[in-house]
């Protein structure tokens, strides 16, 4: 999952950044004034956006209300300054999703993040299934015959974006920019041992489910009956 944070403090900036990355795993991109934002949301594909009101160069408010006519999808958290009512429901007649009032806490922002890509790609708490895997985003397990199997944070990452794809060939490049932030190219090479791994992992561990490489297309998560098709 990946996610955009536009805030012009840059302390508070890699706070947030940081802090979602080691909770959650997410891949964070981080700008720092409004034009940067659409620019890059222009080029890239955000499950959300973490949006400060108080920006340079272009407000968060007039972000807001073009990233709402081009795109009404992704959810935008807003960060804001002003807990007065009248201002909250402004931020949700113009479209955001959340706001959250300085200073708030870590944690609950890491919370509501969550909830948002959740209700955003409509998932809910409810368990994924390809072949005898399953896996629960709620508490990040995936269990194979009710065992749980034993996966790093990165090949639970992987494996949790192939089962979101079932029998679809994921490409490299695809899984590197949703695993990591712009720095990705730097971690291209390390890809091919994690799933090296989580293919290990799977086939110790299952009967029924393969993760194959396509080679020079990507990688493919299939049941048995359909492997090699």
């Amino acid at each position: 999952m990946r996610i955009l944070v536009v805030e012009d403090e840059t302390r508070l900036a890699q706070n947030i950044a940081a802090a979602l990355r080691e909770g959650r795993g997410y891949a964070v991109d981080i700008c720092h004034d409004g034009e940067e934002a659409l620019l890059i949301c222009e080029t890239a594909s955000y499950d959300l956006v973490i949006l400060d009101l108080m920006l340079p160069k272009l407000q968060g408010e007039e972000v807001l209300r073009r990233l709402r006519r081009r795109d009404g999808d992704t959810p935008v958290l807003v960060l804001t300054a002003v807990a007065e009512k009248q201002s909250t429901i402004h931020l949700l007649n113009l479209g955001a999703d959340d706001y959250m009032t300085k200073p708030f806490d870590l944690g609950e922002l890491i919370a509501r993040a969550q909830a948002l890509i959740r209700r955003g790609k409509g998932v809910k708490q409810v368990q994924l299934r390809v072949g005898n895997i399953e896996l629960n985003p709620a508490d990040q397990t995936v269990r194979v015959h009710d065992r749980i199997l034993d996966l790093s944070p990165t090949e639970y990452r992987i494996l949790e974006y192939l089962m979101h794809h079932p029998r679809a060939i994921v490409s490299k490049r695809e899984l590197l920019e949703h695993l990591y932030d712009f720095t990705w190219e730097h971690h291209s090479n390390v890809i091919e041992a994690h799933i090296s791994n989580l293919r290990r992992k799977l086939r110790n561990a299952s009967e029924l489910t393969v993760l194959e490489n396509r080679r020079g297309r990507g990688y493919l998560l299939v049941t048995q009956s359909e492997a090699g098709a």
